[in-house]
């Protein structure tokens, strides 16, 4: 299968980018891995709601342009569905099942994503209601996938 990350902005922490890479590495026993990053905009201190919407549509449409038609996309949001590492391996696993060969999993900037985007999406996910640093955000993520591959393979993984 394969395996897109979408992301707004780079990693520029080399810590974040040191685990991004042990990731990327790890999961490519298991998939066609592929991480895409587009362009953030910057948002200035006290930015209206309307600057922000602006900022997030900005955004938005680099995200779209990258986006497959034949690819299933889960959005992370905080309004999305909670799943357990267990129910994402599950789902993973029943869209390949289904013939699906790719996965477009999309992480927006600081301000979230944009309306676009979200009704692109397949299906939102939330990690949390707590917000994340994308670059974080990143991180966690592959390691979810990673967790993901093991528990499909019925290998051991850390709980």
């Amino acid at each position: 299968m394969k395996i897109t990350v979408l992301c707004v902005g780079k990693i520029k922490e080399k810590f974040f980018r040191m685990a991004v890479d042990e990731y990327v590495k790890r999961l490519g026993r298991y998939c066609q891995l592929e991480i895409v990053e587009v362009a953030d905009e910057k948002t200035p201190d006290g930015a209206s709601l309307k600057e922000e919407e602006q900022i997030k549509e900005k955004e938005g449409e680099r995200i779209l342009k990258h986006l497959k038609p034949s690819a299933h996309v889960i959005a992370l949001a905080i309004e999305g569905k909670g799943l357990s590492s267990e129910e994402l391996a599950d789902k993973m696993e029943r869209l390949g099942v289904a013939g699906t060969s790719h996965i477009t999993f999309v992480i927006g900037g600081s301000l979230g994503l944009s309306d676009k985007v979200l009704k692109r999406s397949d299906m939102l996910l939330s990690f949390s209601k707590m917000t994340f640093p994308h670059q974080l955000m990143r991180v966690i993520l592959l390691e979810q996938i990673y967790r993901s591959y093991r528990i499909i393979q019925g290998e051991p993984y850390h709980k």
